[in-house]
């Protein structure tokens, strides 16, 4: 029965030895890991991932990466593959192979499949000159001088090893693709990180005749009762003939108004008006609002399209509330 002080040295020294055996393969990002990424980015199909036991959890959890940053990728059950799953290959297709050691039976299949009908194959395995490193056109070395597992047997620090050169690839790959946060966003739609980047302003603005708005000249006794009386309230634009926004309104602004002058209702909306007032384009991230909202401690944000004939005129309203309701963030 191990004590307290002997399971937590156990667990870092896995840790230590996981993580150097992944420093270590600084060395192997080199030419052939960048004709790796090369040959993945010419790929005119998809990128077929194959590996056996750990290595197959490995290859599946790389081809999901892939699939999700924007190259489309499958998982290939080397055992499957002779009983008619080897027709998930086409000939423009790139296969890579995970493997420990290198000399996993069960991919041989796979590698004469692959030589048969030209495609080329990237491995990742810890022996260069084994099964693998010999069938492979692209070799990228995932050795590590020891496993994490007291008894040496359980693949963990050379699991861990391929993992995390699948990752780089897979990275090397999204940059050489100029894969963006959105394109992200669009794979996964389902995901509150998709939802953030997808949600735009135009998704939670208030629109209509609802709106809020008066002229210049307008007296505060109108603009009072167009603040309150609105779908959106505590808020008016003032605009010029042209409906562009000349400036905003709050009661914030009331109430300051009422501090200094004991006649509320004297003036016009453009004697109170900010003319400098915050703004966003329809077409930003919700998140954006939301982040300029908290930022200057604003309640609402006018929103124009500035990639219309009118960029000045407003076409709507965001509310803060809106915001956290809908939790964009």
């Amino acid at each position: 029965m191990l004590n307290k002080e002997k399971i937590i040295l156990q667990g870092l020294k896995v840790l230590d030895i996981e993580a150097q055996s992944i420093l270590s393969l600084k060395k192997w990002v080199n030419d052939d890991f960048v004709r790796a990424v090369e040959s993945i980015l010419a790929c005119s199909g998809k990128l077929v991932l194959t590996g056996m036991g750990k290595s197959g959890h490995v290859a599946r959890k790389i081809s999901s990466t892939f699939s999700s940053t924007g190259t489309p990728s499958v998982f290939l059950h080397p055992a499957e593959a002779s009983h008619g799953d080897l027709g998930i290959i086409s000939a423009q297709d790139v296969v890579m192979a995970v493997s420990s050691s290198g000399h996993t039976a069960e991919l041989g299949i796979v590698m004469e499949h692959c030589a048969r009908i030209g495609v080329p194959v990237i491995g990742l395995a810890g022996e260069v000159e084994s099964l693998l490193g010999r069938s492979s056109q692209i070799f990228v070395n995932v050795k590590v001088a020891e496993e994490a597992c007291p008894l040496g047997i359980a693949p963990t620090a050379s699991s861990t090893a391929a993992l995390a050169m699948g990752d780089a690839i897979a990275m090397s790959v999204l940059e050489g693709r100029g894969f963006k946060a959105e394109n992200f966003a669009v794979l996964h739609p389902g995901g509150s990180l998709g939802f953030r980047l997808v949600k735009r302003v135009k998704d939670f603005m208030h629109v209509g005749q609802g709106l809020p708005f008066v002229k210049p000249e307008s007296p505060m006794k109108d603009v009072f009762a167009m603040m309150t009386h609105r779908d959106v309230r505590g808020v008016v634009g003032v605009l010029d003939p042209e409906e562009n926004l000349l400036g905003v309104i709050t009661d914030g602004d009331i109430r300051r108004k009422l501090d200094k002058d004991q006649s509320p209702f004297s003036g016009t909306a453009q004697d109170l008006m900010n003319k400098n007032p915050r703004i966003i384009d329809a077409n930003e991230l919700a998140e954006k609002a939301l982040f300029l909202m908290e930022q200057f401690r604003l309640q609402y944000l006018f929103v124009l399209d500035q990639s219309s004939n009118q960029p000045k005129k407003p076409v709507g309203i965001i509310h803060f509330l809106d915001l956290l309701q809908a939790k964009v963030r």
